[in-house]
C-alpha cells in the first residue's frame, strides 16, 4: 500500500497545484523522476516476491526480494525527503522571467541544509514505528503465552531496536530543531508557543491553550529559561517571539503547538518502553513481565501517530509558503472551484479507506497468528517456480522430464 500511495500526489500536483507544478517543476519535477527511476521500478519488481515468493523462490532469493524492497524504499525516501527539504530550505536555484524555479547547482538542492537532518530523523521513526509494531505483536503473544519461542524473538529483537534507536532519535531531533530555528525561525516559535520576545532567556511552555489572536498561551505551565537552554544551550540566551514578524507569516500556531507536543510526548514514551525492557532484561524478566508486555501492546500504534504528529508539524509550521519564504500557499493552488476540490477529494478519501482498510484488516489477521517454529515453507521435492501452472509432470515426483530421442 505504501509503495502505491505516492503515486496519487503526483495527479494532485497537477490537478490542485498547477501553479506550484508549474513554478517548481523545473527542480522537483527531475528529483521525482530520479524517485521512479531508482525506487519505484526497485519496490514494484521484488513486492510481489518479497509478499507471495517464500513457498516459491527459496529462503535465500526471497531475503533478497526483501532486501531490494528495503533499499528501495531507502532511496524513495531519499528522493521524496529531498524534495520536500527543498521547499522547507530552498537553494541552489535562479529564478527566470516566467517566475520559475531553475536549478543552478543540483548538489545545493539535493543537499540542501535542512536535508541531511529531516533523512536521518525520518529513516529512525520508520524505524522506531516499524520496531513498536513488530514488539506488540510480541507482547500480545507472550500475554498469552509466555514460553512462545517465535513471539520471544520478536519481542526481544523490537525492544533492543527500541532500546538503541529511541535515544539516537532524540539526539536527532534536537539537532533537526536547531537547524529548523536556523532556517525557519517562525515554525519554532510556532512549536514552543513564543509569542513574545524574551530578551534574557525564554521559557518551556510544557502545556496551554495558545490563544492566536490575542497573541498569547492561556493557563501555560511552563518551566523557566529552558527553551532558551535547549535551543541555545544558554539559560539567558535571548529569543525572538511571533511579535518578530509580521502577522500575516504566521502558521497556525495552535496546530503546530498541540502536534509537536504529541510527538515529543510519544518520543518519551518510546524512551521510556526501550529504558523497561533493558532493565527486564537484566532481571531476566523480559518475557515474564505482563505489565511489560502490556505497555508495549498499548504502544504499537504510538509510531504511526508520532510520525503523523510530526509532518503536521513540519507541513502546517511552513505554512503560509509552499516553498518557504518565496512561494506562498495561496499562490500555488489552482483556478478550481470548490465543488470539483471536493468531489475528487471524496473519491481519494473512499479508495483509500477501502484499499488501506482491507490492507489493514489482513494485517491485523497475520498478526493474530500465533508465530511457531515449523512454519509450513517449500514442501520437499516441490518444484520452485515462480507465477503460472505447474506443469503436471513436475507434480509427481516419479516423472521426469526426459529430452526427446
Amino acid at each position: 500500500m505504501g509503495v502505491v500511495s505516492g503515486l496519487v500526489m503526483s495527479y494532485q500536483f497537477g490537478t490542485n497545484w498547477s501553479v506550484y507544478a508549474d513554478k517548481t517543476g523545473p527542480v522537483l519535477g527531475p528529483l521525482m523522476a530520479y524517485e521512479v527511476l531508482t525506487a519505484f521500478f526497485l519496490e514494484a519488481g521484488f513486492l510481489g516476491v518479497m509478499l507471495f515468493g517464500m513457498s516459491k523462490v527459496g529462503p535465500r532469493l526471497h531475503f533478497l526480494a526483501t532486501l531490494m524492497v528495503a533499499i528501495g524504499t531507502f532511496l524513495s525516501a531519499f528522493w521524496i525527503l529531498s524534495v520536500n527539504s527543498w521547499m522547507q530550505t530552498p537553494q541552489g536555484h535562479t529564478v527566470n522571467a516566467a517566475g520559475q524555479f531553475v536549478p543552478a547547482d543540483w548538489w545545493a538542492i539535493v543537499f540542501n541544509p535542512s536535508f541531511p537532518y529531516r533523512l536521518v530523523h525520518m529513516v529512525l521513526a520508520a524505524y522506531l514505528t516499524t520496531a513498536l509494531v513488530v514488539g506488540a505483536v510480541g507482547a500480545w503473544h507472550l500475554l498469552r503465552d509466555c514460553t512462545n519461542e517465535g513471539a520471544r524473538t520478536m519481542f526481544s529483537m523490537a525492544m533492543w531496536m527500541l532500546a538503541v534507536v529511541a535515544p539516537i532519535q532524540i539526539l536527532a531531533g534536537d539537532a533537526h530543531g536547531l537547524n529548523t530555528l536556523e532556517h525557519q525561525p517562525t515554525k519554532v516559535m510556532a512549536m514552543e508557543g513564543h509569542f513574545q520576545s524574551h530578551p534574557d532567556g525564554a521559557p518551556l511552555i510544557l502545556f496551554g491553550l495558545p490563544d492566536q489572536e490575542a497573541g498569547t498561551v492561556r493557563y501555560a505551565i511552563e518551566v523557566p529559561k529552558l527553551s532558551s537552554l535547549i535551543l541555545k544551550h544558554g539559560l539567558n540566551e535571548p529569543l525572538k517571539g511571533l511579535d518578530s514578524v509580521p502577522r500575516e507569516n504566521w502558521p497556525p500556531v495552535p496546530i503546530v503547538f498541540w502536534s509537536f507536543r504529541v510527538m515529543v510526548s510519544l518520543g518519551l514514551l518510546m524512551l521510556l518502553l526501550g529504558c523497561l525492557s533493558l532493565l527486564a532484561r537484566l532481571r531476566g524478566k523480559l518475557y515474564q513481565w505482563a505489565a511489560l508486555h502490556r505497555f508495549a501492546l498499548a504502544m504499537g500504534p504510538a509510531g504511526f501517530v508520532a510520525v503523523v504528529a510530526g509532518w503536521i508539524t513540519t507541513e502546517v509550521g511552513r505554512q503560509p509558503f509552499t516553498v518557504y519564504g518565496l512561494l506562498r500557499t495561496a499562490e500555488s493552488a489552482s483556478p478550481l472551484h470548490a465543488p470539483a476540490v471536493a468531489a475528487s477529494l471524496t473519491a481519494f478519501v473512499l479508495v483509500y479507506f477501502a484499499v488501506f482498510g482491507m490492507g489493514i484488516l489482513y494485517i491485523l489477521h497475520l498478526m493474530a497468528k500465533s508465530p511457531h517454529r515449523g512454519e509450513p515453507g517449500i514442501e520437499p521435492g516441490a518444484p520452485i517456480r515462480t507465477a503460472g501452472i505447474t506443469p503436471a509432470p513436475s507434480l509427481d515426483p516419479d516423472r521426469t522430464l526426459r529430452p526427446a530421442e
